[in-house]
């Protein structure tokens, strides 16, 4: 059995380096075992996608930045196969941007996405997260980054095993 952890990110503004949210979801031989969430203080002020996710400069300004959360992050994304996030080149692309901001050696192992692995295994259409949800019947907060964590998580451990990535 694998190990992976679910992952979700919400951005402040237009660059990747901009996560103010992160939900962390911990799948060990295929049960949850651990679930995390962190405001981030953004490298910026600039909020333009608090319209999205609600939250704002004065939730985050006084939390810590990506970096003083990195070891903690870190400790859930140690001795994972891979990561699984819905649309994940966007997820990674954050992850990796973050590192590159703050000095940090970003983490090797592979994304799974989920919107790829819905469409392949259910034929889902459209495969924006809310959708999957509703065809799987997964509760979901959307934009709440630990609620898209944990769907991401549970469609993972649902998905048939002809389409399970290899680990």
């Amino acid at each position: 059995m694998t190990t992976f952890v679910a992952l979700d990110f919400e951005t402040a503004d237009r660059y990747r380096d901009s996560a103010c949210a992160i939900g962390l979801v911990r799948v060990e031989q295929g049960q949850v075992v651990d679930k995390v969430h962190y405001l981030i203080r953004p490298p910026r002020r600039l909020f333009e996608f608090s319209h999205i996710h609600g939250i704002t400069w004065r939730q985050v300004a006084n939390e810590p930045d990506f970096a003083e959360l990195w070891p903690d992050i870190a400790a859930m994304l140690t001795g994972a196969d891979f990561f699984v996030a819905h649309n994940a080149p966007f997820d990674r692309s954050v992850l990796n941007a973050c590192c590159k901001t703050y000095g940090i050696l970003p983490p090797a192992p592979d994304f799974i996405c989920t919107v790829k692995l819905a469409r392949q295994a259910w034929n889902i259409r459209p495969t924006k997260l809310p959708n999957v949800c509703d065809y799987l019947g997964i509760p979901l907060n959307h934009h709440n980054a630990l609620s898209d964590a944990e769907a991401c998580a549970k469609i993972a451990m649902l998905i048939p095993t002809q389409f399970q990535p290899a680990g």
